[in-house]
């Protein structure tokens, strides 16, 4: 047995609001009788894309494999403007499930675009929220790593955004790089609150903690940032996907007390399972006992109904 004694669950973990609403509509359509598909994969998760095929919820990559009279979600990243205008000429029933957020910095940037600024947009190139940006300002300079920072032109008129889920530190540095690189600069934070108080919850958590559990895609950048935060307070981070990599006690050697936390793509019931399977794995005796007991109590602590998977029952 090991010496695991208590597992704490991040507060404010789980699905972001973006995600769970379109998640939540497509489950609406589905259940309504609607043969219904999501343009994209919903959410970067494999169990939650089961689920929602297991009630008969599609994912396609094009419109061209929906057909006409069908309804097709559009995931909370948003698309570009073309993709909506084909889908309604098709007579697709439309589901727009773009998050709020995400619509107000498609507003933003169309803005700036009429306004004649040059813009640079701070994110992935070919992540999808990125590509869908792209669709309101076609000319847009996409950087991601400080080393492309240096193919930002010198103009008289430059504007900042960024990918909702970019971390916020980097967003600054790159506005103070850019403010010698222009006349005049407009920076608009479209960083998402969200992202942001994920990551000073799970940063909370991992100073009370011997070690952090933080739960996502191994690609997805914001569950990344969440494991460098957590090594940047001085706290060693395991970064899994689901609680199947949890396999080898001595992981947990010398560890008292666990912190979960996860992406934004990762359900918030998935962090309870990782926090029975840690208790089973690498718990004391009595822990290990108490498993599911102690793990949904974790859970209880942490989610708010904001916070669960789905609004729906």
């Amino acid at each position: 047995m090991g010496n695991v004694r208590e597992v704490r669950i991040a507060r404010r973990t789980g699905f972001c609001y973006g995600v769970r609403e379109a998640i939540d509509r497509a489950k609406e359509s589905a259940a309504a009788g609607k043969q219904t598909h999501t343009l994209g994969q919903v959410v970067h998760n494999e169990g939650v894309i089961a689920q929602l095929q297991a009630q008969g919820i599609e994912t396609v990559d094009t419109l061209d494999e929906v057909m006409s009279g069908t309804a097709v979600v559009i995931r909370a990243h948003g698309v570009r403007p073309d993709v909506l205008t084909r889908a309604e000429s098709r007579g697709l029933d439309v589901i727009d499930g773009t998050c709020t957020w995400v619509i107000q910095e498609q507003r933003e940037i169309k803005k700036l675009v009429d306004e004649g600024y040059s813009i640079v947009l701070l994110g992935t190139p070919r992540h999808p929220e990125i590509v869908g940006l792209l669709g309101f300002a076609p000319d847009a300079l996409v950087v991601d790593e400080e080393e492309d920072w240096e193919q930002i032109p010198r103009r008289k008129k430059m504007a900042l955004l960024s990918q909702s889920t970019q971390p916020p530190w980097k967003f600054e540095k790159l506005a103070a790089f850019m403010v010698g690189r222009c006349h005049e600069l407009k920076i608009v934070n479209t960083v998402c609150p969200v992202t942001i108080r994920r990551q000073e919850d799970t940063i909370e958590a991992a100073r009370g903690v011997d070690l952090m559990i933080v739960v996502g895609g191994r690609s997805s950048a914001n569950t990344k940032e969440l494991t460098r935060l957590c090594g940047i307070v001085g706290t060693r981070a395991l970064q899994i996907e689901s609680e199947e990599d949890l396999t080898d006690a001595s992981a947990f050697e010398g560890v008292s007390v666990v912190g979960v936390t996860g992406g934004t793509s990762t359900p918030i019931e998935d962090l309870r399972c990782v926090a029975e399977r840690i208790l089973r794995v690498a718990g004391t005796p009595q822990a290990a006992a108490r498993a599911e007991e102690l793990a949904t109590a974790a859970l209880a602590a942490a989610a708010t109904p904001a916070g669960r998977t789905t609004s729906l029952p």
